[in-house]
Order: structure tokens, then C-alpha cells, then sequence
């Protein structure tokens, strides 16, 4: 991250306007559980919120606990979570997710970053989610729309997410970590789309890097 790329003035009322216009704090993900949380979130890679809430809402209501879901079917986990792609892999995923829970975790999720990482299928981001949203714990949370986001505004100015989360947590005031997340993804869905964002419309255009036209390369 370069420093001084972003007035500490101009940032606070980017937050500011970010909180106004974006004041939900929860995940957009269902759960009642910490470890459905867990596998929501393995699921959601490459996929919609939307529709991992369909497909866990009908996943959850046949396997209702870490043992069941441990000693699942696999073609009947495959078949459920179909929709959300990469159905095979991510049946080994969750499937595995929940025997490690049970044998290493005596059937809890672990609130450290090192242990979340070391379970199938979870990377960063997942361990982040889980940390930020069942935890408490102020965690950034790098998915496709943050990077997209944070490089526009010039927050940040990489492509590597892991680079991204550390350069946000540099530069943005811990009270903000974890809400960035819903804040930008928000952004993201509805006005700084991947193609054809509309900047006109953008309440933080004035602030924006990518809206004046600078080359973000």
C-alpha cells in the first residue's frame, strides 16, 4: 500500500457515507449454528448468497448436526448441493470440515485464524467470515467485490487478496475491519459492478480513484 494514497479526511467520509448508505453489520449467509456458518461459507465460493441460503436451507434440514453431516451419503451431499457448483469438491470439503470438527474440535468451531486454515476447504477469507461474524473478532474479509472495490477507490493497490486484506487492515480503522465486507460487497452488487459500473451513480465517485480515471494497473 502506498502511503498517503488516501487523505485521512477523504477516508473518514468514505466510511461515513459507506455506514449511511450500507448500515447492516450481519453476513448475508443463513445460520443458526457457528459450524453452519462454516460450511455456508465453503459453499459460497464461486457462487451467490442466494443461492447457497437455498441449497443450506435444504442441506441443514436433512443433516441438522456435525455428525450427521460427517456421516452423510456423498452422493446425497453431491445431489443437495448441486447448484452451488463444484458439488464434488465441495462434498469433500464440508464433509471433511465436519469430521475434523468433531475429532480435533470435540465438535466446535475453533475461533483462531492458524486453526481455521487447517481445516478441508477453508482458506482466509472462510476463517475470516467465521471469525468476524461468529467471533466477533475484527477480521477482513477479502472476496471478489472487496479487491474490486478497495483497488477502484485506491484503498489498495493489488490483485492478491491476501495482499489486499493486509493492506486494508493498514490502512482502515480497526472498528472498520469487519464491516467492509458487507459494505463494498453491497457496493459491488449494486454500483461498482465488474463491467459496466456506474460511477455516475456512486455516492463515493467524488472520493474514487477509478471514477477520475486513473490507471489502476
Amino acid at each position: 500500500m502506498k502511503k498517503g494514497k488516501k487523505k485521512t479526511a477523504d477516508l473518514k467520509k468514505m466510511l461515513e457515507l459507506l455506514d449511511e448508505h450500507y448500515p447492516r453489520t450481519e453476513s448475508f449467509l443463513v445460520f443458526e449454528h457457528p459450524w453452519q456458518l462454516l460450511i455456508a461459507t465453503i459453499l459460497s465460493a464461486q457462487c451467490t448468497d442466494d443461492r447457497v441460503n437455498e441449497v443450506t436451507k435444504v442441506l441443514y434440514a436433512k443433516y441438522d448436526t456435525l455428525e450427521a453431516l460427517a456421516g452423510a451419503d456423498v452422493s446425497d451431499v453431491e445431489e443437495t448441493i448441486k447448484p452451488v457448483g463444484l458439488y464434488r469438491a465441495k462434498t469433500v470439503s464440508i464433509m471433511g470440515c465436519a469430521k475434523q470438527l468433531l475429532v480435533r474440535f470435540k465438535g466446535k468451531v475453533p475461533d483462531s485464524l492458524e486453526d481455521l486454515v487447517s481445516l478441508p476447504g477453508v482458506g482466509r477469507k472462510t476463517a475470516n467470515v467465521v471469525r468476524s461474524h461468529v467471533f466477533s473478532q475484527p477480521s477482513v474479509v477479502v472476496d471478489t467485490h472487496v479487491k474490486r472495490v478497495s483497488k477502484r477507490l485506491g484503498l489498495t493497490d493489488t490483485d492478491d487478496p491476501v495482499k489486499a486484506e493486509f493492506e486494508l487492515m493498514e490502512v482502515l480503522p480497526e472498528d472498520h475491519w469487519s464491516r467492509i465486507n458487507i459494505e463494498f460487497m453491497s457496493l459491488g452488487r449494486e454500483i461498482c459492478r465488474a463491467r459496466s459500473p456506474r460511477c455516475g451513480d456512486c455516492f463515493l465517485s467524488e472520493y474514487c480513484d477509478f471514477a477520475h480515471g486513473k490507471d489502476l494497473s
